[in-house]
């Protein structure tokens, strides 16, 4: 089975309530998208109404991955750069595979369709994100052809004497 992604799909409650799910359950499961487990969807709705509210700006895109039932499987967001010297890069944020899919490719299709939507749009030359160091995470992302640019060492504090280095990517795209 593979998933079928779509760039800005329609936001019904459908895809709402599925993005929450996802959240949650990628947060749950350990995953570094911005909580640390135990969150609840009421934890993480906040977050999705901004990233929804940037989105009906025109400040972020989505991609969803779906699955063979049309369940919200894997995301991620696209922000564009507000800063007139940085709009020919984007930033990437939250993308998450939900933990019943991975070790199946999921997420490196995830980053392959990602990277495909970027290229199709005008002027940006590069994506950028940043990932949570000791989770391996950035070793996946190095094998999509992204590269390590920067760390701040300590950066995130997952919780008291548990700091990680916040580390900084980058996929050209020429």
């Amino acid at each position: 089975m593979a998933l079928t992604f779509r760039l800005d799909p329609p936001v019904t409650p459908a895809l709402r309530d599925g993005l929450l799910a996802l959240w949650a359950e990628v947060s749950n499961a350990g995953g570094a998208v911005g909580f640390v487990p135990p969150v609840s969807v009421e934890d993480v709705r906040p977050e999705l109404v901004k990233h929804f509210a940037a989105m009906a700006e025109g400040r972020m895109r989505l991609v969803v991955g779906f699955d063979e039932d049309g369940r919200v499987a894997a995301t991620a967001f696209i922000a564009f750069n507000t800063h007139r010297l940085m709009t020919h890069w984007v930033w990437l944020y939250t993308v998450m595979v939900h933990p019943r899919h991975q070790g199946n490719g999921y997420g490196r299709d995830l980053m392959a369709a990602t990277a495909d939507a970027v290229r199709g749009i005008d002027g940006i030359e590069a994506i950028r994100l940043t990932c949570r160091g000791g989770t391996g995470v950035d070793r996946f992302y190095g094998s999509c052809g992204y590269k390590e640019v920067g760390r701040v060492p300590d950066a995130i504090r997952v919780a008291v004497g548990d700091d990680r280095d916040d580390i900084i990517m980058l996929l050209p795209l020429a």
